[in-house]
């Protein structure tokens, strides 16, 4: 089952001087991702158009430049990937359905690379950093785009932890309607969350810093010669010009965007071990989110869970818990594996030992 369309050459983050070179992948070369058809239409012809007016908005959706979803921004999305199901890619013989088991049958070791890993066996690992709260504070950006909205609306928001939560991980259209009940009619829901992507937007031009531990970390696996991915539903310009400000566009060799078109969480999680080459249950999840993980899981990746958004004990099923990226070292990649290797997930059978038979005990006499 051999993929012979290729994938498009915009998907992977281009760096002139790339800090770390990966030998080429023969693979990711031979597949492309799954792009609806409209998608792929009108992004090969979108024009970034910045408006002279004073709102800052245009005829086609755009704010200062920056193309803006509030669906895809603020939405609580699928964890997908529930039966280990995948995504289609298409051949000149009709359109091929992957998932999970066949990426992790496709992306085996060849020979040479199993002779490397032996010797070097961090290499062998790919890590997957979420976008939101663990690459970028983006919890902090979004709040502040809900007060804001807030003050100019001149409603108020309650200090409550569970509706902050909602503001959060919930979508904005049942956020508005069904939790602080600002608005009922869908017009201006629609209105209020078109303002609500432009605040998000402007505040997300004064993000300079990552999150705290982030680069050093970066620049552990670095050395160690780890590919890293960063998965968002941002766009890609707006996510590689966050990652410039932040100085991080060298440390990931892929990005997956907006514009990948992936429907899910887990879904983006596959399409970023295609793009480092890597197989799904040697890739690594750094998530902050217990939806994540489970995506994770559900690809037969490992987990990593940043304490923060949520507490410790609503990231039980993470492999790995740790408050910040200090807490971390190379050698604990390696410890995940190290019980069961990268059959962690497989099927196993359940051995029922036997009881020895029972000795009869005879009595010799000599004569």
């Amino acid at each position: 089952m051999d993929c012979s369309c290729s994938t498009r050459p915009s998907s992977l983050l281009i760096s002139s001087e790339p800090s770390l070179r990966f030998p080429p992948s023969n693979l990711a070369s031979n597949l492309s991702l799954l792009v609806h058809k409209d998608a792929k239409v009108v992004k090969q012809q979108r024009l970034v158009v910045r408006s002279s007016s004073s709102s800052g908005s245009a005829q086609n959706g755009d704010v200062d430049g920056f193309p803006f979803k509030p669906n895809k921004l603020f939405m609580q999305e699928a964890i997908g990937a529930e039966y280990g199901e995948g995504f289609e890619t298409f051949r000149q013989d009709g359109p091929l359905k992957v998932d999970v088991d066949f990426w992790n049958e496709k992306l085996q070791d060849g020979f040479l690379q199993r002779i490397r890993y032996a010797m070097k066996p961090d290499e062998a690992y790919g890590l997957i950093f979420s976008w939101d709260n663990v690459v970028a504070d983006t919890r902090g950006l979004k709040l502040d785009a809900w007060k804001q909205l807030a003050a100019e609306e001149g409603k108020e928001i309650a200090e409550e932890n569970d509706i902050q939560r909602l503001m959060l991980y919930a979508g904005a259209d049942h956020v508005l309607s069904k939790v602080l009940f600002w608005e009922k009619t869908q017009s201006k829901i629609d209105g209020l969350k078109l303002r609500l992507s432009e605040i998000y937007y402007d505040n997300l031009l004064r993000l300079t810093e990552p999150k705290e531990g982030l680069k050093d970390w970066l620049e552990a696996v670095t050395n160690a010669r780890i590919p890293c991915a960063v998965v968002s539903n941002l766009d890609r310009k707006n996510m590689i010009n966050a990652l410039e400000r932040m100085g991080l566009q060298n440390y990931f060799q892929a990005v997956v965007s907006e514009e990948d078109g992936m429907e899910s969480i887990a879904h983006r999680f596959l399409s970023a071990a295609v793009k480092l080459d890597r197989k799904p249950s040697k890739c690594v999840v750094f998530e902050d989110d217990p939806r994540g993980i489970t995506a994770a899981h559900n690809c037969t990746m490992m987990a990593i869970g940043l304490i923060g958004a949520h507490r410790a004990y609503d990231l039980v099923q993470a492999d790995l818990a740790v408050g910040n990226f200090y807490e971390l070292s190379v050698i604990n990649l390696r410890r995940l594996f190290a019980n069961k290797g990268s059959t962690f997930m497989d099927h196993e059978k359940q051995i029922i030992e036997k009881s020895p038979p029972k000795r009869k005990l005879t009595i010799d006499t000599i004569f």
